[in-house]
């Protein structure tokens, strides 16, 4: 997986601003998708960051690069585990509810919606988009705002100026191991 693709839908990640982001990669072989992900894992592990392939369809991974700290705190939230509970979640770990995820992931083309917690996204949001199946949204950017517009506003741009920062030092030569921030 080249680390351009990681720069380009990771950056806030990277920067430790955000807890997770996923992207699809599309790979030649489960061998060669291995090796890179225990490469990036060796990597990156002592900056707080995994990268886990969460499901595989059509030669294309989903990969997920998370920070667990920042997971476990994310999905201890009292809206998240509602929201979690409600569906059938395992609670008894960050790990398992990723586990449960997994399961969703793979037995269905669609994402579930409580994916948003995995990624950061405030509780109040996801439950909003759940409630109202995805209508009567504030505003929008990387996720559909139900609650405090000014602050996701507010996060949209700090998210997008990350990713061109971290891009311009990347093509300037900077490594992803020199950009990952241990937080």
């Amino acid at each position: 997986m080249p680390d351009e693709m990681i720069i380009k839908h990771c950056s806030p990640t990277l920067a430790g601003m955000k807890t997770a982001n996923m992207f699809t990669y599309p790979f030649k072989n489960e061998v060669e998708l291995r090796d890179t992900v225990r490469r990036l894992n060796r990597l990156l592990i002592g900056k707080g960051i995994r990268i886990l392939p969460l499901r595989y369809q059509n030669n294309c991974a989903l990969i997920y690069l998370y920070r667990p700290s920042k997971l476990s705190k994310d999905l201890s939230h009292e809206i998240a585990r509602t929201i979690l509970t409600e569906r059938g979640y395992s609670m008894q770990s960050p790990q398992c509810l990723l586990r449960d995820l997994m399961k969703r992931l793979n037995a269905s083309a669609d994402f579930p919606h409580e994916i948003g917690l995995f990624l950061g996204y405030p509780p109040e949001d996801v439950w909003g988009f759940m409630k109202h199946q995805a209508q009567g949204y504030k505003c929008v950017g990387s996720w559909k705002v139900y609650g405090d517009e000014k602050q996701a506003q507010k996060t949209f741009e700090q998210y997008k100026k990350c990713t061109q920062l971290y891009t311009r030092w990347y093509t300037k030569g900077r490594s992803i191991e020199r950009l990952t921030v241990a937080v």
